[in-house]
């Protein structure tokens, strides 16, 4: 577990944890009943998050345009597309019709890699949070592109983490070279 992916993921803290810290009723996967309803909750709860952000880039575009600044509007609207697409897709997902949702009893290893997949997702939001902080920090500085290119590759490293998530759901195995690997890019599990 000491792979780029989890990289983000607390050490001390059991992804399962993590996720209940943060999405408040989600009661896991180990309940047969319950499995599709947590799958819908969690990815609702982590597209709002993701809404969230897309807003507040909204709003920093709107910002650019009032002062001028209309270079940087393409630049941000590639990060805006992508959260948006991020978070559409995660919302539309199929709800829970794989073979991990159908079985009678989960391998542990498989809910264990779903439990981590899911807990990348919610350490995203809170990523992209971060680079939109440091972006609004970077306005009116030489540091601005730079910020926004990271706030697209945390954009694109959520919209990846999630295609990861769908495949391990799925029942699909990722093959290493689905996702080139990159800094701040999420790997496939082994």
């Amino acid at each position: 577990m000491t792979d780029q992916f989890f990289g983000t993921v607390q050490e001390d803290m059991d992804p399962f944890k993590k996720i209940l810290a943060k999405i408040p009723g989600f009661k896991g996967y180990i309940e047969r009943q319950a499995r599709r309803d947590s799958d819908k909750l969690l990815r609702d709860s982590i597209a709002e998050r993701f809404e969230k952000e897309w807003q507040r880039i909204s709003a920093l575009q709107v910002e650019f345009i009032v002062q001028g600044e209309i270079t940087y509007v393409d630049d941000l609207e590639r990060a805006a597309i992508k959260l948006r697409t991020f978070a559409d897709r995660i919302r539309r997902a199929t709800r829970g019709h794989s073979s991990l949702f159908e079985a009678v009893k989960i391998n542990e290893a498989e809910l264990e890699k779903l439990y981590h997949y899911d807990a990348q997702l919610l350490d995203l939001a809170d990523g992209v949070a971060r680079a939109i902080d440091n972006l609004e920090a970077s306005i009116g500085s030489d540091g601005l592109p730079a910020a926004i290119r990271n706030l697209t590759s945390t954009s694109q490293a959520a919209i990846e983490a999630f295609n990861l998530r769908e495949e391990a759901v799925l029942g699909e195995t990722p093959a290493e070279t689905d996702v080139p690997p990159a800094s701040g890019t999420p790997e496939p599990l082994q």
